[in-house]
């Protein structure tokens, strides 16, 4: 099931944003075998491992001469691979692009990596909290007068990284559905971090941003966009930006009682409007703000953790989140009305379906048996 049903992706295991990449591949129905390292056999499986759901793998010896050829055998049958390595290392392996795409010219070769394939930082170490700082997002991300602030590693490796790179597969798959031509992907971190900034660099560009953080209308800057604590320690979120919904704001807090009140958009104001509205949601708790303002066009929300939001009636509804096998975890999406996805199965141990795949390429008994004595695959 799902859109990319038929589809078969080869994936070089890795961490952080290629195995995001590979999940929303797989939970879209694709086929995803990964190579682990034959080192890794013996391991067992991690179910609680999210991001490696749905996966077939075979572990290969890749500084092996057969298990180099192995894996371009399944690259010959593929439609796409996702390698996470530093530039050039798929190269010294002898399975980088050229090789690859010689043995496969429809093959779309995806390359995730931190700073891409070039630039001056290209060969550098480097994390998800280094690639946003490179491209401006960490920066604006933080209070006013005080540190910038990591968005956990949403931003760099997922949303900018492995999300990217799933598009761009996603897209060079549909482009080769027409020409019958692969290519190679270069997604980085820092290029997708900065796409991602796209609508604050539109704002810049008018000169309505503020470079200092936690000044503006989206980063907490605004008292009518943010966060606040209630009467219990939790707390609750409010957007409302367009004047209707501020209004309803003011009419649930009380505030459109005070004759003296400043404007909406009146920056100068805004820190101690903040300090009126802290005030007022200290006064309730959480629940007796929901009952206020829950469902309301205030565009507000309880900030929730993650049992909460599972248990919350409108996720419950769309089954946002699912349990499988007692593992809580974020449903896939998007939704489809007419190939919808399946709930991709659990991680599997490194080397698991070794054999099964080696049987699917047309490898007989006495041929695996070889490899294995070879220690080309374990």
């Amino acid at each position: 099931m799902g859109p990319l049903n038929g589809v078969k992706i080869v994936e070089l295991q890795g961490i952080g944003p290629g195995p995001f990449c590979g999940m929303m591949l797989a939970d879209m129905g694709a086929e995803l075998i990964r190579i682990d390292r034959s080192v890794s056999v013996g391991a067992p499986a991690n179910p609680t491992d999210v991001l490696a759901r749905g996966r077939k793998s075979i572990a290969v010896d890749l500084k092996n001469p057969e298990g180099v050829e192995t894996v371009l055998q399944l690259v010959e049958q593929a439609d796409a691979l996702i390698e996470g390595f530093r530039p050039g290392v798929t190269e010294r392996l002898g399975i980088g692009p050229d090789i690859a795409l010689a043995r496969n010219p429809r093959l779309v070769y995806g390359r995730m990596t931190g700073w891409g394939q070039s630039g001056s930082m290209a060969h550098v170490a480097g994390h998800d909290i280094n690639y946003i700082s490179l491209s401006g997002a960490l920066h604006a991300i933080g209070n006013k007068g005080g540190k910038p602030v990591p968005p956990l590693n949403l931003v760099g490796d997922f949303g900018g990284g492995g999300m990217l790179l799933a598009f761009g597969i996603a897209a060079a798959l549909f482009e080769t559905s027409k020409s019958g031509q692969g290519q190679v992907i270069d997604a980085a971190m820092t290029d997708g971090s900065a796409l991602l900034m796209n609508a604050v660099f539109g704002i810049m560009n008018t000169g309505r941003w503020a470079e200092e953080r936690g000044t503006n209308l989206l980063d907490g800057g605004a008292h009518f966009y943010g966060t606040y604590e209630t009467a219990d320690g939790k707390h609750v979120s409010v957007g409302s930006i367009e004047p209707q919904f501020y209004a309803l704001l003011l009419e649930k807090t009380g505030l459109d009682q005070e004759a003296d009140l400043p404007k909406q958009m009146s920056r100068d104001d805004w820190p101690a409007l903040q300090q009126k509205l802290t005030a007022v949601f200290s006064s309730k708790t959480r629940d007796e703000w929901d009952e206020i303002m829950l469902g309301t066009d205030i565009c507000y929300a309880p900030v929730l953790n993650f049992e909460e939001a599972i248990a919350h009636p409108h996720n419950q509804a769309r089954a946002t989140f699912v349990e499988n096998d007692g593992v809580k975890q974020a449903a896939p999406g998007p939704r489809f009305s007419r190939t919808e996805p399946e709930l991709p199965g659990l991680a599997v141990a490194p080397g698991e379906h070794t054999d099964t795949i080696l049987r699917d390429l047309g490898l007989s008994d006495d041929a695996i048996a070889t490899l294995r004595a070879n220690g080309a695959v374990a």
